[in-house]
């Protein structure tokens, strides 16, 4: 079933959790419904990985986020939840990124409080934006958006900054100032998690994030949803996936000089196509031809 934004906003109080994979095209965006998953996470990090070759260190801008949600919309109606990192700069920026990403078709909008140009939230030495400022850009994205289905979601990075207490207190403002859903990135442990969550269970979606050799221990989501959690995303392990399998077949290929020993692990010409819909847009495109 493929939801649209007030459908995702139900979904996120209702007791079953969300689990969105992290992708970073429309490709992978349309292999994931093909999975029967009705939500992704456009992960900034996985476009900074996939198009640029480099580390997410706030590289990207705005408009390259824009392109891609704009690419999967035409591709599926998935609910796209979209990592706008800080904004991309101020009060302003925020604004304007958020009216450009929801006509592109975003569902909700991810804002965080590092310093502008960010990183990881899994790497060391990030740095935060005052608090005040933070809720000022929250409230700036919450009057830019045309529609109150347009979910957007507060980040604070504040756990690896300023501790876990420091970061329930910043997640309080976020939440005062209106935000739909908080995320605290960077949870270290079960005494966190037992910590945010006697503060905001029952009274806002929280959302949780993992990371294959980050600083957050992995957890299934159902262990998630046990503990209190509305949305859980694996944003970059397609790209993980990808990347060890990308390397075994040039290696491959590289030896042996011919794609045989690697074609049991790869689709043919005739299944892309297949995935692609190949037949059906030639079949679509042949009833425009000229008679």
């Amino acid at each position: 079933m493929i939801l649209d934004a007030s459908d995702l906003k139900a979904r996120l109080h209702a007791p079953e959790i969300v689990v969105a994979p992290g992708v970073y095209d429309a490709l992978s965006a349309s292999l994931a419904a093909e999975a029967g998953f009705d939500t992704v996470y456009l992960s900034g990090a996985s476009i900074a990985y996939t198009q640029l070759g480099r580390p997410d260190i706030g590289l990207v801008s705005v408009s390259e986020v824009n392109d891609v949600m704009s690419h999967i919309r035409e591709r599926t109606e998935l609910s796209v939840v979209v990592d706008c990192d800080t904004g991309f700069g101020n009060a302003m920026n925020v604004m304007r990124s958020v009216r450009m990403l929801e006509r592109a078709g975003a569902n909700a909008i991810q804002l965080e409080d590092q310093t502008y140009p960010k990183r990881c939230g899994h790497l060391r030495g990030k740095t935060l934006v005052p608090e005040g400022e933070m809720v000022g850009k929250l409230k700036a994205a919450l009057d830019a958006r045309a529609s109150d289905t347009t979910l957007i979601i507060g980040r604070t990075d504040a756990v690896a900054v300023e501790g876990t207490a420091r970061a329930i207190e910043r997640a309080h403002a976020y939440r005062e100032a209106g935000v739909d859903m908080l995320f605290i990135e960077g949870i270290r442990s079960d005494d966190d998690i037992a910590s945010i969550m006697a503060e905001f269970r029952g009274r806002i979606p929280i959302m949780a994030n993992m990371v294959e050799g980050g600083d957050t221990p992995l957890q299934n989501a159902r262990a998630l949803q046990e503990q209190g959690f509305s949305l859980v995303i694996f944003p970059g392990a397609l790209v993980r996936a990808f990347t060890h399998m990308a390397s075994q077949f040039f290696a491959t290929l590289r030896r042996d000089g011919t794609t045989d020993a690697f074609r049991e692990r790869m689709l043919d010409f005739g299944q892309l196509n297949e995935v692609l819909g190949t037949r059906k847009m030639l079949e679509l495109g042949e009833k425009y031809d000229a008679r």
